[in-house]
């Protein structure tokens, strides 16, 4: 399995609703399909640039592709396990929505504003939610356990039990999201909390 790919960009270009790069690494060029918000945060053609990879594999073909950071890449994963969604639609999906808007929108339930992407349909967008929100229990959100001891979040922590619960979809643990939204002001808006939350646990991973 390649883990990702450095070298220096040499393609970038829009096709149809994703991405087209390639990182030229060693004399060979890998392309990659990836988001408009990974290519938009990529460097300038000729500079160097580390993107995460997922190799899809198909009887008729192999499709590399690459993501800026790993938690576009634990989404674009997450998005091609539910039933009937293939890796372009992921890649439309996460095009139109940030890690933790996906997650915040998983969380509440949101299936409209996945409707915004390109090629994705009520129907569609409402099995997303519906698929990846039965893998999390929000009532085994009251609390979570650290390291063998049991952390109770405060009777008010409505945003924080929602924040976990996006984090638990980008698929950490209940006790990771905890550990790093621990000590929160549980007046913070979810989506600041989730954008804390991945601050944090990429410093503990």
């Amino acid at each position: 399995m390649i883990y990702s790919i450095s070298g220096n960009l040499v393609v970038s270009q829009p096709v149809d609703a994703y991405f087209i790069v390639a990182v030229e690494c060693n004399g060979i060029a890998y392309e990659m399909k990836t988001t408009f918000t990974t290519a938009s945060q990529c460097p300038k053609i000729g500079e160097s640039v580390t993107l995460y990879t997922y190799l899809h594999v198909r009887e008729d073909a192999l499709e590399l592709f690459g993501f800026y950071d790993q938690e576009e890449l634990r989404c674009f994963k997450m998005l091609i396990s539910v039933s009937g969604v293939g890796p372009k639609a992921a890649l439309s999906i996460l095009s139109n929505v940030t890690p933790s808007q996906f997650a915040l929108c998983v969380a509440s339930g949101d299936s409209k504003s996945l409707t915004k992407s390109k090629g994705i349909g009520g129907k569609t967008a409402q099995r997303i939610v519906l698929e990846l929100k039965d893998k999390i229990s929000k009532e085994q959100l009251s609390s979570s356990v650290v390291a063998g001891k049991e952390i109770e979040l405060p009777t008010n922590a409505g945003n924080v039990a929602e924040a976990i619960s996006a984090l638990v979809v980008l698929g950490y643990s209940k006790s990771e999201a905890a550990q790093a939204l621990a000590g929160i002001d549980p007046s913070t808006s979810v989506e600041d909390m989730i954008r804390v939350g991945l601050k944090a646990l990429a410093t503990i991973r």
